[in-house]
């Protein structure tokens, strides 16, 4: 594997996550890496966040704080865009539910080959489900943006997840930093690889099974 170390990978996968919504969507931005991605969308594109904010823009300079501040679903400080509005968790999970976001972009623990997606906690830990069950249910395209590998090296790609489900077969689309997987029928499909990579790799290192798509891209992102 000789992959280009030059950007840091979280960075790569939210640049990935933000060049795959479309103008005029409004995208719901879950915590760690998806909210990275708000520095990388372009004008035309509306973050909501379901702390109660839909505006969501580029993360605040930092060290500078304002008197009137905002944030993020990760608690971090941002700055709304002009014409953001900001409102209760309730109408911002209603939102959610109702299908009134196109998009949501998640990190996750697991994410199975048919599209099951554990995020919400893990084994012993109890942090609450937040609004994970809400963003998933009600939003058409799920995708989750995620390091390929956990901090200890397992796979969090695979055949079916350990941890506490958070929605069955939701999942639409998994960017990793080595390539951007399609779940199609229940069946993962590898689009697109990273310069640098082999499909034999991505293999070794993925505990799920998936077809190469006919198609299959060079993975890339605009810098």
């Amino acid at each position: 594997m000789n992959i280009d170390t030059s950007m840091d990978p979280r960075e790569f996968i939210a640049r990935k996550a933000a060049s795959l919504l479309p103008d005029g969507a409004v995208v719901n931005l879950g915590v760690g890496i998806p909210t990275m991605a708000s520095d990388f969308i372009h004008d035309g594109i509306w973050i909501q966040s379901e702390n109660g904010i839909i505006g969501v823009g580029r993360h605040a300079e930092p060290g500078v704080r304002k008197v009137e501040s905002y944030c993020n679903a990760s608690g971090e400080e941002i700055i709304p865009v002009k014409g953001a509005c900001t409102f209760d968790v309730n109408m911002a999970l209603g939102m959610l539910r109702a299908g009134q976001i196109d998009a949501t972009v998640l990190g996750c623990f697991e994410v199975a080959e048919n599209g099951d997606l554990a995020n919400w906690t893990m084994p012993g830990k109890s942090p609450g489900m937040g609004g994970a069950m809400d963003i998933v249910c009600g939003t058409e395209n799920v995708i989750v943006a995620t390091r390929h590998c956990s901090k200890n090296g397992k796979s969090k790609i695979v055949k079916r997840f350990t941890y506490p489900l958070t929605g069955a077969g939701v999942v639409k689309t998994i960017i990793t930093e080595y390539c951007l997987f399609s779940i199609v029928d229940e069946h993962l499909v590898l689009m697109e690889i990273r310069d640098g990579i082999t499909v034999d790799e991505l293999r070794e290192i993925t505990d799920a099974d998936f077809t190469v798509s006919p198609d299959l891209k060079p993975m890339e992102v605009e810098v």
